[in-house]
């Protein structure tokens, strides 16, 4: 599963700035993270340890760059009214249905790293779906597939 998380991360950008602009879709990525996992009220340390984990994987930053990025990336999701901002900064970078569907899966596996899924978080994916073009299907088909991750993840942690 990281390297499917690594891969889709890979596609938004590869190059790195000393600051983060606006429009970067790291920053946009990071956005809807937190908008998906605030959506419920609360953020679990399991959903804190998946979001760290992938932006950590994927991202060669230092710790305070990685800090910034986070940071970056909650205070642009706590000024937005809506989710259109970062999906259309992820739509010009995400041109191929692909990486948006991928992106899906990946907010899934975030909602279901607490082991729980909400009619909010239902909710809020079905929004980003939406903006950014993904069928209802797609986005069934990755909340179904992330599911079936998290459940394989709990069978591998129980014989641990």
């Amino acid at each position: 599963m990281l390297d499917r998380i690594q891969a889709f991360l890979h596609t938004l950008t590869s190059h790195e700035d000393k600051e983060f602009a606006p429009d970067d879709p790291r920053v946009a990525f990071v956005a809807l993270c937190f908008q998906v996992m605030e959506a419920d009220g609360a953020i679990s340390k399991k959903e804190q340890q998946k979001f760290r984990e992938l932006i950590r994987q994927r991202y060669d930053l230092s710790e305070d760059r990685l800090k910034a990025l986070i940071e970056t990336g909650h205070e642009a999701g706590h000024e937005a009214v809506d989710y259109y901002r970062f999906t259309s900064d992820l739509r010009r970078h995400l041109v191929n249905e692909d990486d948006r569907v991928e992106l899906l899966g990946i907010l899934w596996d975030i909602v279901y790293a607490d082991g729980q899924r909400s009619e909010i978080e239902d909710h809020v994916i079905w929004r980003i779906a939406d903006l950014l073009g993904v069928s209802s299907r797609d986005r069934v088909l990755q909340r179904q597939e992330a599911a079936v991750r998290r459940a394989e993840e709990n069978a591998e942690e129980s014989k641990d």
